[in-house]
């Protein structure tokens, strides 16, 4: 059985919180052992590559594998993946030769068309939200009240925020707060009218609303915004991504 520590590394996610015009990242890019933005999985496009004791071919080979073999991944040093085999073995590959592997997900189960209704117009304190946003706005509130925390309302313009960083992410294939579009989630607040107090933002790659809730709650600094009492409005935004099957951005802010 896989230890929890394999499971965290299912889906990528990041997270930023900004005060005013300070923005603090979770993240230390100068970290060596990377675990973050790491696929829970890599496939060997070699046809034959071996396993290393550390991140260099001078150390010693611990295992080989083959072309088209997949394997859990648990980090990264420098350009070399670190890999957990069949064998309960941990060792190192080669970035040059291995890719990240996301399995496809699973066809959705044929459901039967419901009879039309008229839907009533929204009003403009009510923004429109799609399915899949409500389900992660409820599974956030759901959360938040576990923990006495007042719940999250969808604010309009935030949602429309977020769904444009999360087209912007999916069609530049980045994944980063600061997008080479908007610049960083301030500028984006700030372009496009949006006032707040506090604010902050997750991002997620993964294949479904529920995976990558259940990831970012795994995270403490995602987890931090997700229960952020300062927070009282958020922007969904939920676009598919050719790389991780869907991309995830929360824009939260508090006024």
């Amino acid at each position: 059985m896989k230890s929890k520590h394999f499971r965290l590394m299912s889906s990528v996610v990041i997270s930023i919180v900004l005060t005013s015009t300070v923005f603090v990242s979770s993240l230390s890019a100068q970290t060596p052992f990377n675990r973050t933005n790491i696929p829970a999985q890599v496939k060997i496009t070699a046809s034959s590559l071996n396993v290393r004791s550390g991140p260099s071919t001078a150390n010693f080979k611990v295992g080989i594998l083959y072309k088209g073999q997949i394997v859990d991944c648990l980090g990264k040093i420098g350009n070399w993946w670190v890999v957990h085999l069949e064998n309960d073995t941990v060792g190192l590959i080669s970035g040059n030769y291995a890719n990240p592997y996301y399995p496809p997900s699973p066809a959705p189960k044929p459901q039967p068309a419901p009879t039309p209704t008229p839907a009533p117009a929204p009003s403009p304190e009510q923004p429109s939200i799609g399915v899949e946003e409500q389900k992660m706005l409820d599974l956030i509130n759901a959360e938040r009240s576990k923990v006495g925390v007042e719940p999250l309302k969808a604010d309009a313009k935030l949602m429309e925020v977020a769904k444009i960083k999360a087209e912007d992410m999916a069609k530049n294939n980045y994944f980063s707060h600061t997008s080479p579009t908007y610049g960083s989630p301030f500028d984006m607040l700030k372009k496009f009218g949006v006032p707040y107090n506090s604010a902050g933002e997750n991002l997620a790659g993964n294949s479904s609303v529920e995976a990558a809730h259940k990831t970012l709650m795994e995270s403490e600094g995602h987890r931090k915004n997700i229960l952020n009492p300062s927070f009282n409005y958020i922007g969904i935004g939920i676009v598919p991504s050719t790389v991780y099957g869907k991309v995830f951005v929360q824009m939260f802010i508090g006024r």
